[in-house]
């Protein structure tokens, strides 16, 4: 069974009961002020996390959705243009947390995603440049999708993955940074668990070969340190080639692009004090290695086996009985060798 995914702790809602629900939503009521409704979207935006009741202010409010999308789109052209200023930038996304606390409410989730609200944020996951603007709203971008998938949800699977966010994420996984990266790989995991979201990668070969050649890119070129989100994002690189090997079809097509390079020294270090992660990392090893036999110069001496876990035990069992296999072997050639002598 594949383990929980991770998510960076800045992805992770903070609840405050003590907030003023009346002030809350007169700022919502203010929005549409040409006087101070900037000043209010940017006091929602950091104050979206105190109000259970502010996404249902937001989708229920006349005008308020309509003047989140006038802000988010009034983005566009200075964003083709390579023309983004700060305040731009920031409008933008104090305009996109709100999505979030839209997209991330059990109540306004799926009248969010039916009225097609994602998809007027495909434009800043798009973009192909690394300045830190471009990285602030794909990165915003990134975690409104990130909270829809959080919950396991078929139609949410459905709608993203007839809007074509695979590529989108796949984008964000070249381009983004470690922060960006590990939310996009978050998402595409996510996906991956519903069992439509598998189906459509694995139907045809050149979806599932771009996505773990993706995997693979990212494993080579991390950002050792990046102390704070890698482990996060080696997790989640792990999840997703967990749950596309457990395929047993598709699992001979995908040995020979398997990063064995994730058992190396550093990379287990990093996440050596997660034992889901340390876990997860045994099984890949162990339905790679089970089948055509693990390759004799991979590196998994230096794994921490000593737990209690059965399912660990197992397969470590399983993991250690091909060299053993080898060893009774070789034995019992040498003594038939030296009696040819």
């Amino acid at each position: 069974m594949v383990r929980k995914a991770a998510y960076p702790p800045s992805f992770r809602p903070i609840r405050n009961p003590c907030i003023n629900l009346l002030q809350i939503y007169r700022l919502v009521r203010q929005l549409r002020s040409l006087e101070i409704g900037e000043q209010c979207l940017d006091l929602l935006s950091k104050n979206r996390h105190s109000c259970n009741l502010l996404a249902i202010f937001l989708w229920s409010s006349p005008g308020s959705m309509r003047l989140l999308l006038l802000v988010i789109t009034s983005a566009y052209r200075p964003l083709v243009s390579n023309r983004l200023s700060e305040r731009v930038v920031r409008r933008t996304c104090n305009a996109i947390g709100l999505f979030q606390t839209l997209a991330s409410h059990p109540h306004t989730k799926m009248s969010f995603i039916r009225a097609s609200m994602p998809e007027y944020l495909y434009a800043f996951l798009k973009t192909r440049s690394r300045e830190r603007n471009y990285e602030r709203l794909r990165f915003a971008s990134l975690v409104v999708i990130g909270s829809l998938v959080e919950v396991d949800n078929p139609e949410v699977v459905d709608y993203l993955l007839a809007t074509e966010m695979f590529p989108c994420c796949l984008c964000c996984m070249e381009i983004g940074t470690t922060l960006s990266k590990t939310v996009a790989t978050f998402i595409i995991y996510r996906i991956l668990l519903n069992e439509k979201g598998l189906n459509y990668l694995l139907s045809m070969p050149e979806r599932y070969l771009v996505v773990t050649h993706c995997l693979e890119n990212m494993v080579e070129i991390l950002d050792v340190e990046d102390e704070e989100y890698l482990p996060h994002l080696l997790k989640n690189i792990i999840c997703c080639y967990l749950r596309i090997s457990e395929n047993e079809k598709i699992r001979a097509d995908l040995s020979g692009y398997i990063p064995w390079l994730l058992v190396d020294y550093k990379y287990v270090n990093i996440i050596r004090g997660d034992p889901e992660a340390l876990c997860n990392l045994r099984r890949l090893i162990w339905l790679f290695g089970s089948g055509t036999g693990i390759q004799e110069n991979l590196p998994v001496s230096h794994l921490d086996w000593s737990s209690d876990d059965e399912e660990c035990n197992l397969l470590r069992t399983e993991i250690e009985k091909p060299k053993m296999a080898k060893k009774e072997v070789r034995k019992r050639e040498i003594p038939e060798r030296r009696g040819r002598v």
